[in-house]
């Protein structure tokens, strides 16, 4: 049975440059007040962990990682993927992206008895770099802020100070 809570789960790889978006940007969240219903998770490069988490009866799962979407790095998007039938992945602990969670997450609750989350929005960052070093590129880390400020307003917390527009919401079936 699904509740009211609500998964913030930052993925990403800190070891290779702005892969670690997402989870600095839920590091940067744990720093506002969130509702008492709101789970911060840095899942990093765990994704059979999040799959399984996610199972736990959410009603809404924000996912926050660096996306390569084609626009200036930097740019964030918010992305509702489509819950359309996906092929399920081939199960690889080293290689278990948000997307392949995504995919993953049907099989996974009919054999478990596990819920699926209600709604299921991604915030994404374009990367600059995904070369192996530690640390965010400027327009990365400078976007971090803008992602903190989309989250906040999907889970509603109040915003912080100077707060911008919302990025478009795109709709899809493939992966970011």
């Amino acid at each position: 049975m699904s509740t009211g809570r609500v998964l913030v789960a930052g993925v990403g790889n800190i070891l290779l440059g702005d892969d670690g978006f997402g989870v600095e940007t839920v590091r940067r969240l744990g720093e506002h007040p969130l509702p008492d219903d709101v789970e911060l998770l840095d899942v990093g490069v765990r994704g059979v962990h999040l799959a399984y988490q996610v199972l736990d009866g959410y009603r809404l799962l924000v996912l926050v990682d660096a996306t390569a979407r084609g626009g200036g790095p930097g740019t964030v998007y918010l992305i509702e993927p489509d819950a359309g039938p996906v092929e399920a992945p081939v199960l690889d602990g080293h290689r278990m992206g948000p997307d392949a969670v995504l995919a993953l997450l049907g099989t996974l609750a009919a054999g478990t008895g596990g819920t699926l989350p209600e709604r299921v929005l991604v915030v994404g960052c374009e990367p600059e770099s995904l070369d192996e070093g530690i640390g965010l590129s400027t327009p990365v880390a400078a976007a971090v802020e803008e992602a903190v400020r989309v989250v906040l307003r999907l889970v509603g917390a109040e915003q912080p100070t100077g707060a911008t527009a919302d990025p478009q919401v795109e709709r899809e079936t493939t992966a970011w």
